[in-house]
């Protein structure tokens, strides 16, 4: 049987940005009111700001400051992303997952600015079949609209996600694939597993060690 197609998630998998993203979101809560334990925040990344600020300030709070909450965390994020780097061994797994016949999407819904960001810090935009931007999703996780769109840009349903949080998973089980997950977006194995991943490494390096035990090794 051939190796299925890899749709390999970007942020705090393959690139470093999770807790990135709880401060620039921690600053923009504060910043229009709303003082929340940053763990509460970091247990939402992973999320879309769609669905993070309603899940944290509910959806009254979310109808009426939103929208200037989420401009305000990525002008915040955007300030900080300069301290983003990809996790080690990144490359060599976007690498090792794009070779030979198997197709290889990289599945983000950040801002086209952001990903950009991201495919010059990993140095694969020749090595992969595509990559997904917000433009690509109407919902994002763990609504399953991104793992659709790389699918689609695929062409096969025949394919594995790798992610780092329990939104990856879901978002991956309700498009009906698998997920292999690490351990790089500070959840534990217990909470992956429960969501529904296959196995759980605890870094990209373990993962791309131990390849040939997932789905991923065919």
């Amino acid at each position: 049987m051939p190796a299925p197609a890899a749709i390999l998630d970007i942020d705090g998998t393959l690139v470093d940005t999770n807790y990135q993203h709880a401060l620039a979101w921690n600053e923009a809560f504060v910043q229009h009111g709303f003082v929340l334990p940053i763990w509460r925040i970091h247990r939402s990344i992973g999320m879309g700001g769609d669905q993070l600020v309603a899940k944290l300030i509910g959806e009254d709070a979310d109808a009426e400051h939103g929208d200037d909450i989420r401009a305000a965390e990525g002008a915040l994020y955007l300030g900080s992303i300069a301290s983003v780097h990809p996790f080690d061994r990144a490359r060599e797994l976007v690498e090792r997952l794009s070779s030979g016949d198997r197709r290889c999407v990289l599945a983000s819904s950040a801002k086209a600015k952001e990903v950009d960001h991201y495919l010059d810090l990993l140095d694969a935009r020749e090595l992969v079949d595509g990559w997904t931007t917000s433009s690509d999703v109407e919902h994002t996780k763990p609504e399953p609209d991104l793992v659709k769109a790389a699918l689609e840009k695929l062409g096969t349903d025949d394919a594995v996600m790798v992610g780092d949080t329990p939104w990856d998973v879901q978002a991956a089980e309700r498009a009906g694939i698998r997920t292999v997950a690490v351990l790089t977006g500070g959840f534990s194995p217990a909470e992956l597993r429960d969501a529904g991943a296959v196995a759980v490494y605890d870094s990209v390096g373990d993962l791309l060690d131990g390849l040939d035990d997932t789905p991923l090794g065919g």
